[in-house]
């Protein structure tokens, strides 16, 4: 339980430092999938959500294990926060039977419909009005369900996410709009994409509260994530939270970053939001540096577990190829 700052709800020690670790298993997956497919192990394409943990876990942090959330293209660490098992999750990635979509989605389509997760999802914005869609379901059959939706900034632009929030406002919809900004929609700033200091503030336009939280900063997502689910499970409609956060690595695979300065990446890593949340952890003397320390190392084991069960795990049959094919 922590004293210097307020949190909602309260969280147990071990609770804390399960998110911790959580964040820690995030990162380390995504530089595990960056390595592989440096290495041509991995086929396809990636996104990499390193330097985006909190924006991930702290909205999961505290939701109902009922309620449901949509992904994007970056959306790893959502499916980790959502409590995928990383095991099926990296032998998707390896293309192996044993994944999530038995190794034929890969990247940007696992889905663990069971624990509430809708999906990532390949369609810039398209997860967004699913979320809609998901929140109606709830409110038609009185499920008493939270929906969140995950997109970046770039996606704010897309037709989806006017008509998403105008029909969740109309019809007063349990959906939480979650924007991760991390500034960059592929190699474009988001200064030059939007004419506004803040793309929250487009809820006024849509008659729904907008918040603004500092996406490195676990508390204060848990914080407004908890008062925007609360809104939205009471009735009230939907909220949208800008959540302002940073990608380290390229938009995908083949992105050089030589659209900024390494200065500036330079910057928001120290701003990293695991450390932050590791240091206020050290603080509030709930962990010594120590047990961090061991935490850090059993999230980097368990990757490193997923990556062998990925590898021994069977290709698909070329029996299955019809399989779960829709046309």
């Amino acid at each position: 339980m922590l004293n210097s700052v307020q949190l909602y709800p309260e969280k147990s020690n071990d609770e804390l430092l399960s998110l911790l670790k959580e964040m820690w298993t995030i990162r380390f997956f995504d530089e595990k999938v960056d390595e592989f497919f440096a290495k041509g192990m991995i086929h396809g394409t990636t996104h990499l959500c390193v330097g985006q943990e909190v924006t991930a876990t702290g909205p999961c942090a505290v939701i109902k294990e009922e309620d449901k959330i949509t992904s994007t293209h970056r959306g790893h660490g959502h499916c980790i926060a959502k409590g995928a098992d990383i095991n099926r999750m990296m032998a998707e990635l390896f293309g192996r039977s044993t994944g999530y979509c038995k190794g034929k989605g890969g990247s940007m389509h696992i889905a663990d419909v069971e624990k509430g997760n809708l999906g990532a999802n390949g369609i810039v914005g398209g997860g967004i009005p699913l979320a809609t869609g998901a929140a109606l379901t709830s409110k038609m059959k009185q499920k008493d369900e939270v929906i969140l939706s995950y997109f970046g900034d770039g996606a704010a632009n897309e037709g989806s996410f006017h008509e998403s929030l105008n029909i969740a406002s109309i019809w007063n919809l349990p959906v939480v709009f979650i924007c991760e900004n991390n500034q960059y929609g592929m190699s474009g700033s988001v200064k030059e994409m939007v004419n506004i200091e803040h793309i929250a503030d487009r809820a006024t336009a849509y008659g729904i509260p907008g918040k603004v939280v500092d996406g490195n900063d676990l508390i204060e997502v848990m914080n407004e994530t908890h008062e925007a689910v609360k809104h939205a499970r009471d009735g009230k409609g939907p909220v949208l939270i800008e959540a302002k956060t940073y990608r380290w690595k390229g938009h995908s695979k083949s992105d050089a970053r030589k659209y900024r300065t390494r200065e500036e990446e330079q910057a928001w890593k120290e701003a990293d939001g695991i450390k932050r949340f590791r240091d206020l952890l050290i603080s509030e003397e709930i962990v010594t540096e120590e047990a961090a320390d061991n935490l850090r190392k059993e999230a980097k084991q368990e990757v490193e577990d997923a990556v062998k069960y990925a590898e021994d795990s069977p290709e698909p049959s070329i029996d299955t190829l019809m399989e779960d094919v829709y046309a």
